[in-house]
Order: C-alpha cells, then structure tokens, then sequence
C-alpha cells in the first residue's frame, strides 16, 4: 500500500457494529466485562481507547513501524521516552533544537542524574567523542528548528549501534510524507502531532512509534502508568486531519520553494535557512533521506537588527505571528522570543540563532498573496 493510500485506509476499519466508515468517537472511560477480566480488548479509556487505537495503527503505519503510542502532548510523548533513562545514562543530542526539548531535558531530567550533552551532529567526529560506556540515547531532530540543518539518521544510526544505545529522531519538521527515520535506522520516531500530521491547529498531541516488541512494551507501560494520553475527540480530529496529509504536504512544498526562492532574491533579506537550496550544507543529506525539503524555512534581515525583525513580523497579514507550526495557514515567529526563549542566549547563539531570526511555517494558501504579504512586511 502506498503512503496516499496508507493515509485513508491504514489502521483503520468500518464500525463493527453499525459499518460506519469513519471510526467513531468512543466517548467512554470505561468498558463492560462480562467477568472479571473477561473483556474485549478495553478496559479502561487511559489504557486503551478504539478511536485512538485506529489512530496509533494509522500513524505506525505511515512511518512504516509495527507500534505506535499516543500521548497527550508532544512533550509527553519525549517525556516517555526519557523516562526510559535511569541516573547516570548520558544523552547526546543536537544544538539545534526545539527549546521545550532543551527545556526538558535540561531542567526537569538532568535534576534526576541524566547527564545531557549537546552538540553539532553534522560533526561526526565530534559527535562521535562524546560516547561512553554511560551513553544510552541519541536525541536527533532533523530538519533541526529553527535553522534546519539536515542530520545524516543513518550515521546518527551507526553511532548509536556502536555503543547499544537507542536512536530518536523527533521527525514533526519533516513529517511521515517526507521522511520516514524508522528505514534509516531509528529505533523511535516522535512527532508532534499537533503541526503537520494533524495540520488544521486544533489539537495538541504526540506520537511515538517502534519497531522493538520489548520497546513498545516498555513505553506503553509508561504512557498508561503516567496517563499523558488524549482523549477520543482529539483522536477523532487527527484521523480526520491524516487523510488529506499527502495533498496538503505536496502544497507546503510547493509554496515552500516559491517563498524560499522570493526570499534569497529580496534585497533586504541576508541569509535564508532551507534544505532545498544546493548551497545548504546538508543539502545532498537532504536530497537522500528525504521526498522534497518542506515548508519550514528562517531567514535574517541585512544589518542584522533585531529591531528590523520585528518591524516585519508585526507587519504580515496572512502570516499570523503566533506559536506552532504545520498547520494550513500561514504562521511567522521569532524563535529567540518565542518558540526558544527557554535556551540561554550563549547557548542559543553558539548554535547560531541569531536573535533576529525569523521562522516561517508556509501553509497552503495561493503562493502570490503570501509572496505580496512578505512584500509589503518587509518593505
């Protein structure tokens, strides 16, 4: 089954009861047994619900993996997966990254003993210096938020092989129609639900998928025992929202490119962070693990003034100035402030976010409004 057709059928069945095509909101918190654990297959709505159920097979089957989870929150779910971790585990991960990511990890779980080290993981050698006996995960997000530098998942894969430790890669940038980290050697793939993959800015929610029986039971014993899981109508919403995944990810792409090519051509604009142009760094990583490059892209204005950054991000009409990402409209931030303020600034400008960067989530309106109304921001 191809991935168009994975994103209508995949996972999910007509109602066994009355056939309805779509799968139903079950709006219950508990089950009938007809004896005690005598069931069929529900017990209890945060163990295991059928809408979210029918979403979990769907979403696995998108990354083309065995096993999926949901949770309440992207955050949940990279909370389930630390979780994993015990005192004295190290982790290596990018230092460019989502700053609820750098949030969690380092103020809530290094206070519990797991030591966190963050670095350029296009530098394979200096990647590779920081495993020890402790290092017990690779945390990669690719394309990385917000500077979109490409992470080879393959040789992240082989590091991680090298010294047992297990590979995630967050994939909510790229999405399940661009890239799938499971075939290049990742043992979980995360996403937050809430951007592309439901992709209408109604729902927030998380995913974890495997492959790894003992894995999958490990993390389902974490989602049920901590109860970070959505309800049946955000289940519902998602389902809804996956079956036009494909066609709304060709059109990001589409206007992706068109605002990135206006972008690099504008006078005004400096430096412009997309996969898709053959001068980016990782493109040819790009160009291999990935279908097309997205509509994720940052830039920065001539002179660097972080006054001027604001100034056009104040002055969009169709890019709404607002947190998130992947939905079908239009959105501007300003990481620095927003998105990952939570990073000190050394850290944040050691990765080389400046403070006047600006990110752009491209949705699917008409490409020309969106190019006009970069037009008339940036003056």
């Amino acid at each position: 089954m191809k991935f168009n057709t994975k994103t209508i059928h995949a996972g999910v069945h007509p109602d066994p009861e009355t056939g309805a095509i779509m799968t139903p909101i079950y709006q219950t918190s508990t089950y009938a047994q007809a004896g005690p654990g005598d069931h069929k297959g529900y017990e209890y709505s945060r163990t295991h619900n059928p809408t979210r159920t029918q979403l979990q097979d769907n979403i696995a089957a998108l990354e083309q993996a065995r096993f999926g989870m949901c949770f309440s929150s992207g955050m949940a779910a990279i909370d389930a997966v630390a979780k994993l971790l015990k005192p004295g585990d190290e982790v290596i991960s990018t230092n460019d990254l989502y700053g609820g990511s750098y949030r969690i990890f380092t103020k809530i779980f290094s206070h519990y003993g797991v030591v966190f080290h963050f670095v350029d993981m296009n530098d394979l050698e200096a990647t590779k210096s920081l495993i020890n006996d402790k290092t017990r995960l690779f945390w990669v997000e690719t394309p990385t938020n917000p500077l979109l530098k490409v992470i080879d998942i393959e040789a992240m894969s082989g590091l991680a092989q090298s010294c047992g430790a297990w590979l995630c890669v967050d994939n909510t940038f790229a999405s399940p129609y661009l890239q799938n980290p499971m075939t290049l050697g990742a043992d979980i793939v995360m996403h937050s639900v809430t951007k592309y993959i439901n992709g209408h800015s109604d729902v927030v929610m998380g995913v974890l998928v495997c492959n790894d029986e003992t894995l999958h039971e490990q993390l389902t014993f974490i989602q049920n025992s901590c109860g970070g899981t959505p309800g049946p109508q955000d289940c519902f919403l998602v389902l809804r929202g996956i079956k036009t995944l494909h066609l709304r990810m060709q059109r990001h792409c589409e206007n992706g490119r068109a605002i990135a090519m206006f972008l690099r051509n504008h006078p005004k604009v400096d430096k412009v962070y997309w996969p898709g142009f053959e001068h980016h760094p990782n493109h040819d990583v790009a160009k291999r693990q990935m279908r097309d490059f997205g509509g994720m892209m940052s830039f920065t204005l001539k002179g660097d003034h972080l006054e001027d950054a604001f100034q056009v991000i104040s002055q969009t009409k169709l890019f709404t100035l607002a947190e998130s990402l992947g939905g079908v409209e239009s959105l501007c931030g300003h990481p620095a402030s927003m998105t990952h303020a939570s990073i000190p600034k050394e850290e944040r400008e050691k990765a080389g976010l400046k403070d006047s960067l600006i990110r752009l989530s491209v949705g699917i309106e008409d490409v020309e409004d969106l190019i006009e109304d970069l037009k008339q921001a940036i003056g």
